[in-house]
């Protein structure tokens, strides 16, 4: 019997990654030889008409010129962007963003996502993208919206090692502004919290997003501070720390 394993030493010992590997030199323009394919992914050319097939069943056309120098290429005027999702990966993305969809409802962010998807999925894919769609409503809506912006600028500033600085108002409706730098933000009981080191505060606080307007990086990197606790969840579930085995912080 005809068998072989992907036990191939490099990228042959992912298929998914081997496959977008090929889609990607695919890609790049031009017919490539079965051999050349094979030494660039670091397997064998059995493999590579068998990653090629598996690209034809995810939608791709891959037009193969058969005999001994066999050769592959993408059809002239395909472009196609390297996304080898499987049919469950995409079933996770589509239902997420719903999810998202409810906590931004005054945005077209996640509406806007889920069309793009649309429009660079080949068609199998396409088509459990759009059943997703359909099956899929979020009936609980939750009591704050968010900002996608707000989010972003916060995600830029954690990865960044930087700082924000935003209008905050407190839940006794005090109005403040607050020099933060930012470790996490979460969801938690229903509502969307930054967690960050409060710069004038001294302290590590945390922060309705929803209550958060005119948010702005700052300028400049700094050297990042270690959380106080071995968990986010741990910190909260000890009164900020003040509890016996947590560390000190405080709400917003």
């Amino acid at each position: 019997m005809d068998m072989e394993m992907d036990m191939d030493p490099g990228l042959g010992t992912e298929p998914t990654a081997r496959t977008l590997t090929l889609l990607t030199l695919l890609q790049s323009g031009g017919e490539w030889t079965a051999a050349d394919l094979a030494e660039r992914l670091g397997t064998s050319v059995r493999t590579v008409r068998r990653d090629a097939q598996r690209l034809r069943r995810l939608g791709y056309t891959v037009e193969a010129r058969p005999g001994p120098g066999s050769a592959y290429r993408l059809r002239p005027g395909v472009k196609i962007p390297p996304l080898l999702f499987t049919a469950d990966e995409i079933t996770a993305l589509v239902a997420g963003l719903h999810l998202i969809r409810a906590w931004l409802p005054e945005e077209a962010v996640a509406s806007s996502a889920l069309l793009k998807l649309d429009q660079v999925l080949p068609r199998p894919l396409r088509r459990r993208a759009a059943a997703t769609d359909l099956a899929t409503e979020v009936l609980q809506q939750p009591g704050a919206v968010v900002e996608a912006a707000t989010v972003g600028v916060i995600a830029d500033a954690v990865a960044g090692d930087g700082r924000v600085r935003f209008d905050y108002v407190d839940q006794y409706g005090r109005p403040t502004t607050r020099l933060v730098e930012p470790y996490r933000h979460f969801l938690r009981a229903g509502q969307w919290y930054l967690v960050g080191f409060d710069v004038d505060r001294d302290d590590w606080r945390t922060f309705r997003l929803d209550r958060i307007t005119d948010i702005s990086a700052v300028e400049g990197t700094y050297p990042p501070r270690a959380f106080p606790d071995e968990s986010i969840e741990h910190w909260l579930t000890t009164d900020f720390g003040r509890a016996p085995g947590g560390s000190s912080g405080s709400a917003g």
